[in-house]
Formats: structure tokens, C-alpha cells, sequence
């Protein structure tokens, strides 16, 4: 046994909202794009929080410039999936490990009682790219989740993608064997395509991503990371919903 829930059979069905929790814009189109689309297109409100600015991104970096750039591609990026809401915050790129999980986890909380989602979705456990941002992320999204009650989908990848990858191109995936699969999605590319476009300071000369959605075709892989006991999960007060409602 490895301690994780069985995924129910049918989650899309329980699925009325959900809460992106990721570290870098970009991550909600390169990796995450298909899954919100499929989402909001099954009628789920989608929202996105997103702890950095990714101005340590070498790629087209423009000195003072990056983090305005892609904070506009983030947003366009946004408009093109249909999210209700994106949050960025200005946390150190690189260095979330060094910022405390309950203050991260405390902004993952906020939110919940802003947008009162069915669901967090982050990246799997140890991040899948191998940035250490990514699996703090998702440490915070579960921190969240434990003391909100809210189940926890983690975009992952199967091992076999993930050894290609590394093997071709150097990278540091981390991919998990079938067993280890809680659910495959068909989904549709289309606009998960156009938001990749919109980070074009990112997308532009990044053989990586393109070789990933090559070898993925029209499927996406997730897990179920956390999923609470319902007799014990807890909701917002009228009080904390008031209190953090967007004016």
C-alpha cells in the first residue's frame, strides 16, 4: 500500500472549482494549459495563484525587464484559457524553499475563501521538472488543503515520457510508472497552444516543451494526492468569505 486514496471513478463530476497552485508563470500554460482547459470547459470555475515572477528565467532575459513581461504574458495567457482569476505574487524566483510554507500556504488558504473551489491542482510531488520552486508549491497547496479540506490533483507525467526527455535533451524530469497513475485525461491541445504563444519570452526557443506535448499527443496524466474525509472537512465562515472577497 502506498498510503494515497483511490481516485474516484468519475472526478470530473465533483469538480465545480478549481485552484492552480504553481510557482512560475508559464507553468499554468506549458504544463498545466490542457487540464484547466478540459476543466473549464466541463463548467468548473478555474483560477490560478502563482508565487514568482520568473525573472531568474535565462531564457530572453531583459535586465529590470523580465518581471513586467511576464506578469503581461501571464494575464494574456489567462484571457486565452478562460480563467476566472489570476493571482501573481513577487516571491523570489528560486527561492521559495527559503520562504516559510505557512506563509506560502496562508496565501493558498486566502484564495480558497475567495473562490471557494472544489479542488487545488499543482505539479506532482518533487516538482516533475526537478525545480525546487515546483515541489515547494505543491508542499503549500497540500499544507493548505489539510487545514481546508479541499482534494489535491497533481499534474504528472508517466515515467517513460519522462525518461525520454531526459535522455534526449538533458532535462530532469521526474515521471512515475503506471501503477502510480491515478487518472488519464484526453484533452485537447488547441488553446493550451495559444496560451503557450502568449509567453513568448519562454516559448519562443524551448525544444523541451515542444518535444514534451510531442510525446504526450492528446493525453494528460494526474494523481490524487489528498483527498479529505468529508465528515470532517471544514468550509469558511460567512465571516473569512466576507473578509477576503475580492471588492
Amino acid at each position: 500500500m502506498n498510503g494515497r486514496v483511490p481516485a474516484p471513478r468519475r472526478p470530473e463530476a465533483e469538480i465545480t472549482g478549481v485552484l492552480a497552485v504553481v510557482a512560475h508563470p508559464d507553468d499554468e500554460s506549458f504544463a498545466l494549459g490542457a487540464v484547466l482547459d478540459r476543466l473549464g470547459g466541463l463548467g468548473a470555475r478555474t483560477a490560478v495563484l502563482c508565487f514568482t515572477a520568473g525573472e531568474a528565467s535565462t531564457l530572453h532575459a531583459v535586465p529590470g525587464r523580465l518581471p513586467a513581461i511576464r506578469e503581461r504574458e501571464l494575464r494574456d495567457a489567462a484571457t486565452v484559457l478562460g480563467l476566472d482569476r489570476v493571482e501573481l505574487l513577487h516571491y523570489p524566483d528560486g527561492g521559495l524553499s527559503e520562504v516559510p510554507l505557512d506563509e506560502l500556504a496562508g496565501h493558498v488558504r486566502r484564495l480558497v475563501v475567495a473562490q471557494r473551489p472544489s479542488h487545488l491542482l499543482v505539479f506532482d510531488t518533487g516538482g516533475v521538472t526537478g525545480h525546487p520552486d515546483h515541489d515547494r508549491a505543491t508542499a503549500a497547496a497540500l499544507a493548505a488543503a489539510r487545514t481546508t479540506g479541499l482534494s489535491v490533483l497533481a499534474w504528472t507525467l508517466p515515467e517513460h515520457v519522462a525518461k525520454t526527455l531526459n535522455s534526449e535533451l538533458g532535462s530532469a524530469f521526474v515521471g512515475r510508472p503506471d501503477h502510480e497513475i491515478d487518472l488519464t485525461w484526453t484533452v485537447s491541445r488547441e488553446r493550451q497552444r495559444q496560451a503557450i504563444d502568449r509567453h513568448r519570452s519562454q516559448s519562443t526557443d524551448n525544444p523541451v516543451l515542444w518535444r514534451r506535448l510531442r510525446l504526450l499527443g492528446e493525453v494528460e496524466h494526474l494523481r490524487l494526492l489528498y483527498q479529505p474525509d468529508p465528515l470532517t472537512r471544514p468550509t469558511p465562515t460567512d465571516e473569512e468569505a466576507a473578509r477576503c472577497r475580492t471588492p
